[in-house]
């Protein structure tokens, strides 16, 4: 949901992806400077998004590597931006890898904290896997709150939100950190958002996928296969969506567990489905024994995103941006925290 806010605190965020984070942070209100990225079809994602776009006026999409990315790059002066946003890369702390921390080639937290040191902004908002919150990072975290500190930053909270609790219909615990220069922090709730209503992959997906069924209703099967599909799909919420990477085959719902979970919900896990009006094979896109497919388009669906937000590159490729975002109602809250903090201490200010 678009906030009707005015848009006078300005965001900078690295490793945007797709966009997932820049999508909450806008929604709550705040004015996107530049989105910095390094994936050719994540930026023209953001490009397509945000270009021709009135309310993201102003917003530049910065293709680089972050390592070789200076500060001044953005012409911004130390401690005009009110927010350093970003997800730096989860492989150094997943579960599902070897956990390599800071000996992972990976590790962007130190580029991270190079460009707080230089752009001084009035917050810091940093995303990643829930793995990094595990105890064999316990001096890792002690490191970086110490450096933050050393800078002039309070934490205000690195804790586990899971995106469920959020409106996203997913399993997706990301491990958040907030902090703040104390003229901020000391107006800001120390504890997690508010947590909202549940939402369903059926309550998610039900128009877009009646809307697929519907396009094929010369089909006798058509009617039958929907209402399996959605009375299945109201049971709960997805897993997490996974997007792997570059060097493993093409799109698919996960591994074994996830495919399993999936077909809890009447979906087949087995791969993803053309879009609508590419469709060349309804009997794997709709009618496989397991269920639909899931097209690109409902999986951002399930992590949040606007149904407007279109992806670019070929399906695969559009696909891996869906799964590795961050989810946009996540982003939101959070984002809402950080907008109120920055609300109340301007009312403080004016006494």
């Amino acid at each position: 949901m678009t906030r009707t806010k005015k848009r006078k605190y300005t965001s900078v965020e690295i490793c945007a992806g797709a966009g997932g984070q820049a999508v909450g942070l806008h929604n709550a209100g705040f004015k996107h400077v530049a989105l910095i990225e390094i994936d050719r079809d994540a930026c023209q994602t953001l490009r397509s998004n945000t270009s021709a776009n009135p309310e993201w006026e102003g917003c530049r999409v910065i293709e680089a590597d972050l390592k070789d990315f200076q500060a001044d790059a953005l012409g911004l002066e130390p401690g005009e931006l009110d927010l350093l946003a970003g997800g730096v890369p989860c492989p150094p702390f997943s579960a599902a890898g070897k956990q390599l921390g800071r000996d992972d080639d990976r590790d962007l937290f130190p580029t991270m904290l190079r460009l707080v040191d230089d752009l001084e902004p009035k917050a810091v908002m940093i995303e990643n896997v829930r793995g990094l919150l595990d105890p064999k990072f316990d001096e890792y975290r002690q490191d970086i709150i110490k450096q933050l500190e050393s800078m002039g930053y309070e934490e205000c909270y690195w804790d586990i939100l899971e995106a469920k609790d959020y409106g996203v219909p997913q399993l997706r615990p990301r491990a958040i950190l907030v902090a703040m220069k104390p003229e901020y922090a000391r107006h800001f709730e120390h504890h997690k958002p508010t947590k909202t209503k549940v939402i369903t992959v059926g309550d998610a997906l039900h128009d877009s996928m009646r809307a697929r069924y519907d396009a094929v209703a010369d089909d006798p099967r058509a009617e039958n296969a929907f209402k399996r599909w959605y009375e299945r799909a109201l049971d709960g919420v997805a897993p997490t969506v996974v997007g792997g990477s570059k060097k493993h085959g093409g799109a698919d719902l996960g591994p074994t567990r996830a495919k399993k979970a999936w077909a809890e919900l009447g979906v087949c896990g087995m791969g993803v489905a053309n879009e609508p009006d590419e469709m060349k094979d309804s009997e794997r896109d709709l009618f496989a024994p397991a269920g639909p497919k899931l097209t690109v388009t409902q999986a951002a669906l399930i992590q949040g995103f606007p149904e407007g937000w279109k992806f670019s590159g070929r399906k695969t490729a559009a696909y891996r941006q869906v799964g590795n975002a961050f989810p946009p109602p996540v982003a939101q809250a959070v984002g809402d925290q950080i907008y109120a903090a920055f609300e109340a201490a301007a009312q403080a200010e004016k006494g």
